[in-house]
């Protein structure tokens, strides 16, 4: 995969897992670290669906994603630690998921924490999500806020990465 777009730019995935929801962002970067906003959404479940029907439905989700977009690199968020176990197991089981489509295609996979996502974005890692979607809607000059929240939050992963990481 090249994840090259016209006017040399790259593209990354970003995607903020969820089982009932997984948000996404397709952004192209150029060399100066500026984004462009390709596309942004989510990936919908059924809860009347069991846990491995969901799981298969975000794996081709964002296997389709990968198919249209060739993205150089994803940018994923990281598990956290809440209080409830049951919740964390079931989030990653749709992180490996998604992280499977992506390392099956031969995209770069980079995982950031939610509070370093936050900061690159917002300017701290305490950021609300109100604050990453208008955020988001600075950093690439959008007229509203990305919604859902969702979708903000998985363009945010990928401005994380074109803004923090190595796009070498």
């Amino acid at each position: 995969m090249t994840g090259g777009a016209p006017g040399g730019r790259r593209i990354l995935l970003g995607v903020d897992p969820g089982t009932a929801a997984t948000g996404f962002g397709v952004v192209a970067v150029d060399a100066r670290r500026s984004a462009k906003l390709i596309r942004c959404g989510v990936i919908r479940t059924s809860p009347s669906e069991s846990l491995p029907v969901r799981l298969m439905d975000i794996h081709e989700g964002v296997a389709a994603l990968i198919e249209e977009f060739s993205p150089a690199a994803m940018s994923i968020e990281n598990t956290f630690y809440g209080k409830n176990v049951r919740t964390a197991i079931t989030l990653g089981q749709a992180r490996g998921a998604i992280i499977v489509a992506a390392v099956r295609r031969g995209v770069e996979v980079v995982e950031y924490a939610p509070r370093d996502i936050k900061k690159a974005v917002v300017g701290t890692g305490a950021a609300t999500k109100d604050q990453v979607a208008y955020m988001v809607r600075r950093h690439l000059r959008l007229r509203t806020d990305p919604r859902p929240s969702d979708a903000a939050d998985g363009i945010a992963a990928a401005l994380c990465h074109a803004f923090t990481g190595s796009l070498s």
